[in-house]
This record gives C-alpha cells, sequence and structure tokens, in this order.
C-alpha cells in the first residue's frame, strides 16, 4: 500500500513562506506524477499544483508566481513552496498520487493544516 505523508503545514502572517513536503513510500517514486490539492472549509477540495514524472508542472491561476512545486526523485518527496502567502491560502494542503503507475489506483495524504493570518 503506498503511503504519502505531509509535513511542513503550520500558522504563518501573511506574506511569509511555508514549504510543505510529501513523503512517499511503497511506490516507485520517479514514475509517478504528483499533485498537491487543499480544501478550504465549506469550499471543495482543489487542485493545486502537480508535477509530471518528467518535471512538467501546472498551477491553479490562484497560485501561479507564488507557489512552487518540485520533487527530488533521490529522496521520494514532493514539495510545495509557498511563498507571498494570503489568508485565502488557509486550508488543509493534501499530497496525491492521481494514478499509480501499473495499478491506475489512486493515493492521498492525511493532509497538512496551513493557516495564514491576516
Amino acid at each position: 500500500q503506498v503511503q504519502l505523508v505531509e509535513s511542513g503545514g503550520g500558522l504563518v502572517q501573511a506574506g511569509g513562506s511555508l514549504t510543505l513536503s510529501c513523503a512517499a513510500s511503497r511506490i516507485i517514486f520517479s514514475l509517478n506524477s504528483m499533485r498537491w490539492y487543499r480544501q478550504a472549509p465549506g469550499k471543495q477540495r482543489e487542485l493545486v499544483a502537480l508535477i509530471t514524472s518528467g518535471g512538467s508542472t501546472n498551477y491553479a491561476d490562484s497560485v501561479k508566481g507564488r507557489f512552487t512545486i518540485s520533487r527530488d526523485n533521490a529522496k521520494n518527496t514532493v514539495y510545495l513552496q509557498m511563498n507571498s502567502l494570503k489568508p485565502e491560502d488557509t486550508a488543509i494542503y493534501y499530497c496525491n498520487v492521481p494514478w499509480e503507475v501499473g495499478t491506475r489506483r489512486e493515493y492521498w495524504g492525511q493532509g497538512t493544516q496551513v493557516t495564514v493570518s491576516s
């Protein structure tokens, strides 16, 4: 069973920065695309950023220019660098494997809380 463990969330003031990490295990990490989602209270979960196995990236319009997704295949870890944080970035952030190569199963981490104070 694939495991995804997020870390790095916390409380930060508006304008500040945080870096989230997602460590994956029991998966051939380098072959798989990875995504970060977030869910704010009372709202649907939304895709924030994705990175393919080849390193191509894409971002939600709301975070373009402020967030950067990256991956370290040697560490089986995907990162989300978040700069210029806004109160509206407050949410639980989830790491996701959309479809595991081979099984096509989807996996989610347990989430990490990010709170941005104004």
